[in-house]
């Protein structure tokens, strides 16, 4: 698996910078059936409730499989966001990986030895 991460910018409508990143993630033909084997698509890897700062407003993000897998593009007011983002994605793939690990181990038998 490889994630690649795209960072823009653009003019927002009143002036200013607006900042996206988009995340997606390339799958090997294994990993790919995998997911397909287990339908896996619409697993979520993380689920944060965001808070909207200086207001009682809040928003849920979701990042599942699927929408790695097609990518998904997150927009952003400032580069803390966007460092922010970052760090939910590269923590959302970690757990796809031991997603597929496990989906690869089923019927088999794993060995942990503590020394």
């Amino acid at each position: 698996m490889k994630l690649y991460i795209t960072r823009d910018q653009a003019k927002g409508l009143l002036g200013g910078t607006k900042f996206e990143l988009t995340a997606k993630a390339e799958l090997t033909g294994e990993e790919s059936s995998l997911v397909s084997k287990y339908k896996a698509d619409k697993e979520i890897l993380l689920q944060k409730e965001i808070k909207i700062p200086f207001t009682s407003k809040s928003f849920i993000l979701d990042i599942n499989i699927g929408g790695l897998m097609t990518g998904q593009t997150f927009k952003c007011k400032d580069i803390a966001d966007i460092l922010e983002y970052e760090k939910n994605v590269k923590e959302a793939c970690g757990t796809f990986k031991n997603y597929i690990e496990v989906m690869k181990n089923f019927g088999g038998q794993e060995v942990i030895e503590y020394k």
